[in-house]
This record gives C-alpha cells, sequence and structure tokens, in this order.
C-alpha cells in the first residue's frame, strides 16, 4: 500500500490506455516533464482529460504488482502550462479547432511564452504568424472561448458528478444559462439533453440540493417511468402498473405520487384512458404520454379515412379481367403466382389499405414486384419506402425502381415535423411500405398521414420478427383479430427456397423446432458451452474463418448479431475483439479516443440517435457507415452511409455513433447481409426468444452460423416472447369497424 494522504500531482497527459465510459474510470500515462523521458501511470476518475493536457491531479501514491508504481486520482483540472515545450505540446494535441502541429509550432515561435496570453487576450495579434489568415484567427478565438466556457462549466458538472461528454452537451444546449438550469431546474436536463435520463437528472438534483419528494421531482419520475416504458415498446402503462413502478423508482410514498400524477392528467402532461384488457380482463386505465395518445387515434383514424373514403386513384382495377391481367403478368415476369399471391396482388390493388405478411421463400417480394408491375403497367404512381436504408436499397434492386426510406420520402425535418403530411400530401397513387414490422407508432402515423385520399397502401412485412424498436406493434395490430384492414399471409414455400438451410431452418425456428445444424451447406454451429470462450470463437469465425472459406469481407459481407449488448458474448464487448482484428490500431493511421470508444479510418459504425441536423434529411437510428476520414486539425470525422451519403461528425458529436461490427439483434431488424454469425449462449439466457433468434436468421441472405450452446438454442426456440405491448390500435382499429 502507498501512502493514505491526498498527494497533488502535475503532468501532462500524453495517452489513454483504457476508459470506461460508464463510470469514468480510466488508465492514462503521464509526463512529469523531469526530464528522463519516463512515464508514470494514473488511474481514476479522468473521464474528459484529452492528450496534451496539462493536469493539477490530486490522489494517493500507491503500487501496482504488475505495473509498479502509480498515482490513483480522485480529482483534477485542467491547468495551462507555462513552459514553451508545454505550450506547443499543448496547442499542438488538436485541442484547438483550427490549430494543428505545424501551426503551433509557428505560433509558438513567434510569441513565445506569451503565446496562451495572446490567444486569450489579444487574439487579433494571430494575424501577425506568418499563414494565418484573418478566417483562422477568428475561428482559433472562438474556439478557445468556447473551450474555456465549457471547462467552466464541467468544473461545476464535474463536482456533482457528471462526465465530460455529457458536459459538453448540456453546454450545446443552454450555453452562458447551463449552470443556472443545472442548478435550478436540473429535471429539465432529461427532456431536453439527449443520453441525460432521469437518473444522471436526479443525482444532480440531489448534489443542488433539491429535495427527495418534492412534487417536480415526482412529475419527472413518472413521466421517465413512462417514456421508459415507451423505450421497451409500450404505448402506455396500466395506472396501477405505472404507479408501483414509479414508487419502486422514487422511493416515496404511493400518496405523493398519485397526487402528482393527477396534477400531471391536469397540466395535460399525460392522458388517462380506459381502454381494454389486452388478455381479456377487465378496462384498464391507460396511462400514456401525450405524442402517443396522439399518435395512436390519429393513425388509427386516418387508416379508416383511407379504408372508407369515396376516393379511388386507381379505379381501373375495380372491373379489370384478373384472369387476364394474370396471365400478361406471367408472361412478362416468366413465373406463375400461387392462389394466395394472387389475393394479395388483387387486395393491394383493389382495397385502400392492404396488408401482406409471410416468413422467407413464401414469395413475398415476388408478390410486391408484381403488384408494382401491374400498377405501372396502368401508368400509376407508385412510391416505394422501407424503415432502414438497406431495407430501401433491397426493394429499389427489387421492383428496378427508386424506393426510399420513410424518413427521407416525408422529409423529416429538425423536431421529427415532416414536409409532407395531410395538409401536403404526397403524390401518388400506390405507396408500398416493405419492412412493416419495423415500423412504430410514431413513424406509421406520419407516414399514413402523407398518404392522399384514394391512394392505395400496401404493408408487407414479416410479423413473426421482432416488433419494431420504438412503440408500438403496429404490423400485428393491423392483422389482429377484428382488425378492418384486409390481409393475406402467404405460408406457402417455394420449391427453391426449400433447398436453403437458412430458410428451413427459419421456419423449424419458428414453428418451435430446433434448427438442423449438420449436413447443410449454409447453415453451421459452433458448438462452445463457456459464454467468453464463444465471444472469442464469434470474432474468430467472423474475421477469419468466414473470409477464409467463403471469400467474403469481414466488414462489408458478415455481420456478428448478438441477442444483448452486455456480458462477454454481448455486442459492446465483441466489438472491440472484432475492432482489434478487422482494424487494429496501425502508427499509419489515424484515430480518435472519445469516453470508452476508439475511432480509426476503417471502422464499421452506426448512428444510434436520430439526427435530424445532420445530412440532406438527417441521419437516422440504425444507418450504418464506414469511417472514411479523419482530420485531427479541423477535429472531423467522415462516415460514408449505406445510404451512399458522407456524413461529417465533429469530435465532440462521436457519442452519437457505436462501432457495429457486432451488433444487437434488435438493431440488425430491416437489415440483410450475405453472412450472419449469432453467439447464442447461456448467459444471455433472459433474452433468448424464438422472434429473436427467427429474426436473427431471416438477416442473413446466404450464410449463417451459430456459436454457442445447444442448451441455448434449444431455450430460444422453445420460448415464445412473454405477452403483446400495452398498444390499444387494435381496439380503436376494432371498435369503429363495429
Amino acid at each position: 500500500m502507498g501512502d493514505a494522504r491526498l498527494a497533488v500531482l502535475e503532468a501532462v497527459l500524453e495517452r489513454i490506455t483504457y476508459a470506461n465510459e460508464d463510470n469514468g474510470y480510466t488508465v492514462a500515462r503521464v509526463d512529469t516533464g523531469r526530464g528522463s523521458g519516463d512515464l508514470l501511470t494514473v488511474v481514476g476518475a479522468l473521464l474528459g482529460a484529452q492528450p496534451g493536457e496539462s493536469l493539477r491531479m490530486e490522489g494517493r501514491w500507491g503500487s501496482h504488482p504488475q505495473y509498479g508504481k502509480q498515482f490513483t486520482v480522485e480529482n483534477y483540472t485542467t491547468i495551462l502550462p507555462a513552459t514553451i515545450q508545454g505550450i506547443r505540446r499543448y496547442l499542438g494535441s488538436g485541442l484547438i479547432k483550427g490549430i494543428g502541429p505545424k501551426i503551433a509550432d509557428r505560433i509558438v515561435e513567434h510569441f513565445g511564452t506569451g503565446t496562451l496570453d495572446v490567444i486569450e487576450g489579444e487574439p487579433k495579434r494571430l494575424n501577425e504568424v506568418p499563414g494565418l489568415g484573418p478566417k483562422r484567427t477568428k475561428m482559433i478565438a472562438v474556439a478557445w472561448e468556447e473551450q474555456k466556457a465549457i471547462k467552466e462549466v464541467m468544473v461545476f458538472l464535474q463536482g456533482v458528478g457528471v462526465s465530460t461528454s455529457i458536459a459538453v452537451r448540456i453546454y450545446k444546449n443552454y450555453g452562458d444559462a447551463s449552470i443556472s438550469v443545472v442548478k435550478n431546474q436540473p429535471y429539465r436536463l432529461a427532456a431536453d439533453v439527449w443520453g441525460i435520463g432521469f437518473l444522471t437528472a436526479d443525482r444532480i438534483a440531489q448534489a443542488v440540493g433539491i429535495p427527495h419528494d418534492s412534487p417536480e421531482r415526482v412529475k419527472a419520475g413518472l413521466q421517465y417511468a413512462l417514456s421508459q416504458a415507451t423505450d421497451s415498446g409500450n404505448c402506455f402503462l396500466p395506472e396501477e402498473q405505472l404507479l408501483s413502478d414509479s414508487v419502486k423508482l422514487l422511493q416515496v410514498d404511493a400518496g405523493l405520487v398519485i397526487d402528482c400524477l393527477a396534477e400531471l392528467v391536469g397540466e395535460e402532461g399525460v392522458v388517462r384512458e380506459s381502454v381494454p384488457d389486452p388478455g381479456g380482463g377487465d378496462p384498464v386505465r391507460a396511462v400514456y404520454l401525450v405524442p402517443f395518445h396522439r399518435a395512436e387515434i390519429s393513425l388509427a383514424g386516418q387508416l379508416l379515412r383511407l379504408l372508407r373514403g369515396p376516393e379511388d386513384r386507381l379505379p381501373v382495377f375495380q372491373d379489370v379481367q384478373w384472369d387476364k391481367a394474370l396471365s400478361w403478368l406471367a408472361e412478362r415476369t416468366g413465373a406463375d403466382l400461387a392462389p394466395e399471391q394472387q389475393q394479395a396482388v388483387r387486395l393491394a390493388l383493389t382495397e385502400r389499405v392492404a396488408v401482406l405478411t409471410g416468413g422467407p421463400g413464401c414469395g413475398k417480394s415476388f408478390t410486391v414486384r408484381s403488384v408494382v408491375t401491374l400498377a405501372q403497367a396502368k401508368k400509376a404512381k407508385v412510391v416505394l419506402a422501407a424503415p432502414t436504408g438497406r431495407a430501401a436499397k433491397r426493394l429499389s434492386e427489387l421492383t428496378g425502381m427508386e424506393a426510399s426510406t420513410v424518413h427521407r420520402l416525408l422529409e423529416l425535418k429538425p423536431g421529427g415535423d415532416a414536409a409532407y403530411d395531410k395538409d401536403r400530401p404526397l403524390d401518388a397513387d400506390l405507396v408500398v411500405v416493405d419492412e412493416a414490422s419495423m415500423l412504430d407508432l410514431l413513424l406509421a402515423n406520419k407516414l399514413v398521414k402523407a398518404v392522399p385520399p384514394g391512394a392505395h397502401l400496401l404493408f408487407v412485412g414479416d410479423v413473426d420478427q421482432l416488433p419494431s424498436v420504438g412503440a408500438g406493434e403496429v404490423l400485428r395490430d393491423l392483422l389482429a383479430p377484428g382488425s378492418p384492414v384486409p390481409a393475406v399471409r402467404l405460408t406457402r414455400i417455394f420449391r427453391q427456397a426449400q433447398q436453403s438451410g437458412v430458410v428451413t431452418n427459419a421456419h423449424r425456428i419458428n414453428s418451435g423446432v430446433p434448427p438442423i445444424t449438420q449436413g447443410l451447406p449454409d447453415f453451421f454451429l459452433f458448438p462452445e458451452e463457456d459464454t467468453e470462450a464463444a465471444g472469442r470463437l464469434t470474432v474468430e469465425v467472423a474475421a477469419r474463418r468466414i473470409p477464409a472459406k467463403f471469400g467474403l469481407d469481414p466488414r462489408r459481407d458478415i455481420q456478428v448479431l448478438a441477442p444483448m449488448h452486455r456480458g462477454p458474448a454481448g455486442a459492446g464487448a465483441l466489438n472491440a475483439l472484432l475492432q482489434q482484428a478487422i482494424t487494429p490500431a496501425r502508427p499509419d493511421l489515424p484515430e480518435r479516443r472519445f469516453g470508452g470508444r476508439t475511432f480509426r479510418v476503417g471502422d464499421k459504425v452506426t448512428q444510434i440517435r436520430n439526427n435530424y441536423e445532420k445530412g440532406e434529411n438527417g441521419v437516422f437510428n440504425g444507418t450504418v457507415g464506414v469511417v472514411t476520414a479523419l482530420d485531427t486539425v479541423e477535429q472531423k470525422l467522415t462516415v460514408l452511409t449505406d445510404e451512399d451519403e458522407e456524413i461529417p461528425y465533429d469530435f465532440d458529436e462521436l457519442d452519437e455513433l457505436a462501432h457495429a461490427y457486432a451488433v444487437t439483434i434488435h438493431r440488425s431488424q430491416g437489415s440483410e447481409y450475405p453472412a450472419v454469425v449469432i453467439p447464442v449462449t447461456t448467459g444471455a439466457w433472459m433474452m433468448l426468444q424464438r422472434n429473436l433468434l427467427y429474426t436473427a436468421v431471416t438477416r442473413a441472405k446466404r450464410l449463417v452460423v451459430l456459436v454457442g450452446s445447444r442448451k441455448a438454442i434449444a431455450q430460444a426456440v422453445r420460448t415464445v416472447s412473454a405477452g403483446r405491448r400495452f398498444t390499444a390500435l387494435d381496439h380503436r382499429l376494432s371498435q369503429s369497424a363495429k
């Protein structure tokens, strides 16, 4: 053990060797400037400190059996370096936008130890430096001021236990008002700042002295419990469940929670309404967040308006001679439609709203192509859309027509408003939406609003897959008993699809039978009972064995799909291992560390929140791409998305990106990959459900490799997901159908 007294250490941060984003624990090497060139290891709460900064750290000396002497940091402040060498390193480290090592050398050469005073007090003098024009001078001055202001907010926020990346976001949101908002209205943060939930806001509130039982806190807690419920897919919560969840979360008296809920209803923060019990018992008092209540009522209303309206933009199909039309179609496509496919084609072209569902290999795609071909033959305006970029690309390849994501089609704007809606509908006679199992309530509502009266709307999707990531179960509700929306379910597997192990096993899993894992050319199991070993084997299979045997590119063609994010075989741990295997660090490869992740050129990444400000029409949660450039001077990283758009990210926006070598099965919905590798381990026991494994297997076009335990696979096949989500769309549709 080292000395237990607090000591102070001043040093320059050289490099960060490990950082845990969740708790801020960091291991770093620092240069104490003693001239020996030896670096010292420091550990502790250093999140937010950047290489090149001079730090004043308070902490304790100790020693580590493997690494020798080290310093454990309890808190730190950044200090401005005093020596020329220090200033040069500080400026050249890429901390201030617009200054790289070369410019830093020039500035320091000109102003010496007075450099930082000049930037601070007389930034216009930077013009004296050769090669620095007024534009760059101004940029440096602005970046310096911002850096200073953020530092001030950071110091305050560190005192109340907030990590740096969140401090930067708070500052971006409120600017100079940051400290006052944090002190006086901390619960606002949960609503306004992405990445701050109620729990972080609550911790801050406690630190600034807001009482445990303040109505402010309880109302924020109730809204948090409801938004948590929408995050797990529910459109509402039964009142009893909401109250018990909130009492548990807030640790306050139930009476206080009941009073605060009544106040929230009065202030129109939430809506209470009686709806039928999904389980068939007594009616339930449902509590909704306002946007979800509005969307549910609106979506049901719009669908019924379309179904029952007097107009029809495809009247020609009401009295078509179908046998003639279908034989013309068979000549065009070179194949006859099966009876259930014929029924689906007729439905889509004669009914204003229809649903086509079915598993892989049952001819959904061919049916959609037939609908589009017939509609175009009658000069109809056809619009094709899907929830993700990949699904839209596939729909476009299938029909030979342009297809776009729903977001792009509606031109969603910042704040989520769409350019197309009821007052400015799309110019379309037929709208086809593929991968409709992924449509959540809010997006489906925006889409249906924009369909003009009389147009035909066809939803296509596989209802047995996982439901949407967002709230609702729109496709399932449209297909519920008593729904007025006509539907066809394709069940017959076509002959050529029967030869595919992927298709055969998908249907086996879906009907509760374990997959065949031997003797198939495209479906394999690598058995491994130990979760950690299964994680390592997954990486070996994805990065080495499949590329060697099948000639597939590990970045472009192979996707690891994990049941969950955490754990040794979870997407988080696998991403780190896959990055090491596929895009390892190289001296000539620029990289940038952010929180616990390191981004490099060549990395496969995914966007993890909707950002309406980026790109032409926003970049949405789930968009995948590859890092193509990384500029440490301009502090920008560029991603080429799978929609072929180049998107720039400032370094302080990197918390919107995660690595995507491995993604959770939930995040893979609507995407298709040549090969998928799925770790199925007993470590993911709670998550193992039939629709999860079925969704993962149906993502593969050519090859599936399962890695893990037979017992875990059997558990997944056996377990039918527990119950429905809380939604009342089916009730609203069937009520009005009576």
